[in-house]
């Protein structure tokens, strides 16, 4: 069977399952986040003298519900008790297996850009695996020393490393590999905090009950602290994992600044959210989250193709050469390149040429992604061509 094919298969199952997976994870942060900000004191005597110390009565699919969270620990400790850690490591576990395919093993065309360094692929590749663990070691440094502190001067530290590792990345990978690595660095991060911290705590605190002891209530206070960074974090990572997709973003000449700033617009709106949970309704932060988005991506937006007058305007005939010798080994009925056609994308005849022309000239002149890391070397003339056709009208 074709290598590609199966790397393209693994790379759509892995896909799928990091994303089933990942919506677990998220669906249960966001879903105590909320409980813990809602809880309200118990007013029935029974529950106080149990130790309970909030609850909240909800209704859904039709049924009542009645959580409840002790202020310490129970007095005895439940025969079926739930913890919450599968869906965190089976997402880190997916994403990284998803990275290896689509990047570590493909390293020479998703992570190499020359226009940007020239290194090889196995220097990208350390790079990228480099990228995964220093971000923890710094994040959990950072925490250490600092959470207790101030929470402010943490999340600004923290925030810097980021932008500073966004800046290096970007510098040294091509774009799309920088900011996937941004996000993974972070869920990392977020997975590292569940295995290392917020589970262990949950263990002692466990096996302190069961030896008749009274849990240490730091345990649960740190342990809670890494699953509220966690949160934060939550939306941010989204964004880099979905980026790949939308090429304006990662290949602009500024690309981590658009990135950074569109990761603080997303943890102002994350924290609106958290407020609200406690009845505090502060419209401020989400106003500001949406007009940073909205004013890097009205900085990034792409020129409008204009015509050079007295410049000769490139016939279609031309342009569908350019195609057929850098760009049909990708999108044509019987790729070379590729497995099939990327995207449904086929650029082997005038008429198809023609069809696509928008997207033509958006992936070639705009955002000059394609030919993806340049593999069949379309030259800066080519590009110019296709623009000047383009602003022409496409005929």
């Amino acid at each position: 069977m074709d290598t590609a094919y199966l790397i393209d298969i693994a790379s759509m199952l892995l896909r799928w399952l990091h994303l089933i997976v990942g919506i677990a994870w998220i669906g249960a942060s966001f879903y105590f986040v909320w409980l813990d900000n809602s809880l309200k004191p118990p007013k029935d005597a029974r529950l106080k003298e149990a130790g309970v110390g909030g609850e909240l009565w909800a209704m859904h699919g039709g049924g009542f519900y009645n959580p409840q969270k002790y202020a310490g620990a129970p007095k005895h400790l439940p025969d079926d008790l739930h913890f919450f850690f599968w869906p965190s490591y089976s997402t880190w576990i997916t994403g990284f297996l998803l990275i290896s395919v689509m990047y570590y093993f493909q390293a020479s065309t998703y992570m190499v850009d020359p226009a940007i360094a020239n290194i090889d692929s196995m220097s990208a590749v350390f790079i990228g695996l480099s990228t995964l663990g220093l971000g923890w070691v710094v994040y959990d440094m950072l925490a250490r020393v600092l959470i207790e502190r101030s929470q402010l001067l943490f999340a600004l530290c923290y925030g810097t490393f980021v932008a500073i590792m966004a800046y290096a990345l970007t510098h040294t990978l091509s774009g799309r590999a920088a900011y996937i690595h941004v996000g993974a660095m972070i869920a990392t991060a977020m997975s590292a905090n569940v295995f290392f911290w917020i589970i262990p705590a949950q263990r002692k605190q466990v096996a302190a009950m069961k030896r008749g002891e009274v849990p240490d209530p730091m345990l649960g206070k740190r342990a809670k602290q890494r699953s509220y960074h966690n949160n934060y974090l939550t939306l941010p990572v989204l964004f880099a994992m979905i980026s790949n997709h939308y090429a304006v973003t990662y290949n602009h000449e500024h690309a981590w600044l658009v990135l950074i700033l569109i990761m603080i617009g997303a943890v102002l709106i994350r924290h609106f959210f958290n407020l609200r949970h406690f009845g505090i309704v502060q419209w401020r932060f989400p106003i500001a989250g949406a007009i940073i988005i909205a004013a890097v991506l009205a900085w990034i937006a792409p020129a409008k193709p204009q015509v050079q007058a007295g410049k000769p305007v490139p016939t279609l005939a031309q342009v569908h050469t350019i195609m057929q010798e850098r760009c049909a080994a990708c999108h044509a009925e019987k790729t070379t390149l590729m497995p099939s056609a990327q995207g449904g994308v086929m650029l082997d005849t005038p008429e198809r040429v023609q069809q696509y022309a928008r997207r033509v000239y958006e992936r070639t002149v705009q955002l000059k992604n394609m030919p993806l890391a340049n593999a069949t070397n379309m030259t800066d003339a080519e590009r110019e061509m296709i623009g000047t056709w383009f602003a022409a009208g496409a005929k």
